[in-house]
């Protein structure tokens, strides 16, 4: 058993020059989701299960809460981590500040935790190209 203090978080936060209902469209709509995040069921109804699929495998999820175009929140369980991410969108006078954090890497987890490091640094990047494009 694990106590809360004893994992890790991999947290990205970054100033976007957009509005919160955009960011939010592109966190929510499973075609922006697959062209930045990967393939998708996804609805942003809390109780709702989805995976998310790429070529190494799967993802199970199940949203846990929404607040449209303020915070996301979802399990993400896959090759034995179970961890949470959290997305927060704040309104800044340029834009939006957007944090995600994904919670739940326990010690003996170092590879998952490395690997989500630079796994959502790239999805960040795709991420600001989808919404670079979007009207």
């Amino acid at each position: 058993m694990t106590t809360p203090d004893s994992t890790r978080s991999v947290v990205i936060e970054r100033e976007m020059p957009h509005p919160p209902e955009k960011i939010w469209r592109a966190l929510t709509q499973n075609s922006l989701i697959a062209e930045w995040l990967m393939k998708n069921d996804f609805q942003p109804v809390v109780g709702q299960r989805f995976n998310l699929r790429a070529d190494w495998g799967a993802v199970d999820c199940q949203v846990l809460a929404v607040e449209p175009n303020k915070s996301l929140s979802y399990t993400w369980a896959a090759y034995g981590l179970e961890s949470v991410v959290t997305w927060t969108l704040t309104p800044t006078s340029t834009g939006t500040h957007l944090r995600m954090e994904q919670s739940g890497f326990r010690p003996d987890q170092q590879q998952a935790y490395q690997g989500a490091k630079g796994g959502w640094q790239q999805f960040f990047a795709k991420l600001e190209q989808v919404l670079a494009r979007l009207s």
